[in-house]
């Protein structure tokens, strides 16, 4: 009556809060997940949770089987992974490199949770290769780099981990400030605030600025993400970042964000791996704990 994929799609529903994103979760279209729900609800007859709430409420029963789920996932997990250590293949290298600022966030978590259940695997950030990450993964320096601007190179295979949403942040005192979005005309005048980085890998530019023949009057650069609020909550400029680095900013009142163009510039931010090491047990269980943990931690992503 009951099977691994009901309890899994209810922790997503759960976390998700809605049929719509659940169903991307668990690569599913809506139909086919409420028809999964329905024919579930059916075997146990009653419901699991109620219509049209916003989160998702769940009945007595659909809280009991979250119990269940919150009991027997991770045993799977954990039981997957002594598997693959009897079959051997618990020993393995990653070494990785993040073309993401902003990607700490929700990287630390996961490396300390990859390390507790693979303590064989050794796993390390080796400086230097920031600007070299791709190349340097084709020529076996490194196993896994996090990127959002995936390049063709034989022999490397790119594995989505979610999507996001690129937002402009200005001042509060901002001209531009009482808006919901703008447009690439609006940043001609202004002072563009971005990582040290080449243009041509900024989703500001790629997606936005660049295409309708425009750019900012100045661009300034800073290393990290507090320095680039500073300066935009001082009026010195303003700064695209990814929604999720946006959020403790916006929840304290230090800035505003708006959409880049009515509707919005979303991008995918891919692991890259080598193509052999897809199928390595411990490799599966990183880019599973991954995407887990982004969804766990962040606000405002979707998945890919």
């Amino acid at each position: 009556m009951l099977e691994l994929r009901h309890l899994r799609t209810l922790i997503a529903l759960r976390d998700a809060g809605s049929l719509v994103e659940a169903a991307e979760r668990v690569h599913l279209t809506q139909s086919a997940l409420s028809h999964q729900i329905k024919d579930l609800e059916e075997r146990l007859e009653t419901p699991l949770f109620q219509r049209k709430t916003r989160p998702v409420t769940f009945t007595r029963a659909g809280e009991r089987l979250l119990a269940l789920a919150e009991q027997i996932l991770p045993q799977i997990r954990m039981a997957e992974r002594d598997l693959a250590r009897l079959a051997g293949h618990e020993q393995g290298r990653l070494h990785m490199a993040i073309e993401c600022h902003s990607c700490f966030q929700w990287l630390m978590p996961t490396i300390d949770h990859f390390r507790d259940h693979w303590p064989e695997v050794e796993v390390d950030i080796p400086s230097g290769y920031s600007f070299d990450a791709l190349p340097s993964l084709a020529r076996e320096s490194l196993d896994l780099v996090i990127t959002a601007d995936p390049q063709p190179l034989a022999g490397i295979h790119y594995e989505p981990l979610f999507r996001y949403e690129g937002l402009l942040a200005v001042g509060k005192q901002h001209a531009l400030a009482r808006r919901d979005w703008v447009t690439p005309e609006q940043l001609a005048d202004e002072t563009l605030i971005t990582y040290p980085v080449e243009h041509t890998r900024l989703d500001v530019f790629t997606q936005f600025l660049t295409p309708a023949g425009f750019t900012p009057a100045e661009v300034r650069t800073a290393e990290l993400t507090i320095m680039m609020m500073q300066l935009v909550a001082s009026g010195r400029g303003v700064c695209a970042l990814p929604n999720w680095a946006l959020t403790e900013y916006l929840e304290r009142g230090y800035v505003r964000a708006l959409h880049l163009g009515e509707q919005g510039v979303w991008s995918t931010l891919f692991a890259a791996i080598r193509e052999e090491s897809r199928d390595e047990p411990w490799m599966e269980d990183f880019l599973r704990t991954a995407r887990e943990t982004s969804f766990s931690v962040l606000e405002g992503i979707k998945p890919a």
